[in-house]
């Protein structure tokens, strides 16, 4: 379960089995839910106590949200000490790749994975991934790139050009790195040209 930077206040029971269903669902999906598939999910017929959950959840320090605005949601996540901040990745073009670590954010246990690493998102082709200029990606080390199924997001080293965030799409001996922007075309590369670094794991966003 993430928990959110400083010392979040206590959750009600009700408060408690929303945000741990919204870890769960957001784990699963890479996106929030809507307002609906909250209400169904906690049995409510009403909007009304989902959101008023949902406030008391942002006041305690627990969640980001734009009320009126579903999709807004996030989850606020806590900094223990021990990922590498290895510098920054596009989401956009392709920028150079960082071999230095330039500075450490702390994760909940859960994303204490070995090899965890984080990235900056420069650009904003990922929007409609909900990953923002800025935004800070959590990525997983890819030990067989055979095995990802496509739609994944990635980090990928195209040698000679740099290091990009994209949807990952395998095609016969093909990539395609496809952006979660249709201001973006896809880049297709032959699949020997690209080198996957990571996998997303989770997505901070500094409030």
């Amino acid at each position: 379960m993430l928990v959110s930077t400083g010392s979040p206040e206590p959750l009600t029971t009700a408060q408690q089995e929303l945000y741990d269903w919204l870890a769960d669902f957001i784990a699963q999906h890479r996106h929030s839910p809507s307002i609906r598939q909250m209400m169904e999910a906690m049995g409510l017929r009403s909007p009304a106590p989902v959101q008023s959950r949902l406030r008391h959840l942002q006041q305690k320090g627990w969640i980001t949200w734009q009320e009126g605005q579903a999709r807004t949601l996030q989850l606020l996540a806590s900094l223990t000490p021990g990922i590498p901040v290895l510098g920054a990745v596009a989401a956009g073009g392709l920028v150079e790749t960082f071999d230095d670590v330039s500075d450490r954010i702390d994760l909940a246990p859960v994303l204490e994975t070995r090899g965890l690493f984080a990235l900056t998102v420069n650009g904003d082709s990922m929007v409609d991934a909900h990953i923002a200029d800025g935004d800070v990606v959590l990525m997983e080390p890819v030990l067989e790139p055979n095995r990802l199924r496509n739609g994944t997001i990635v980090s990928a080293l195209v040698p000679g050009s740099g290091t990009t965030l994209k949807h990952f799409h395998r095609d016969g001996r093909q990539v395609r790195l496809e952006a979660a922007n249709p201001a973006y075309e896809p880049l297709v590369l032959d699949a020997e040209q690209v080198a996957v670094q990571g996998k997303l794991v989770a997505v901070w966003r500094q409030v």
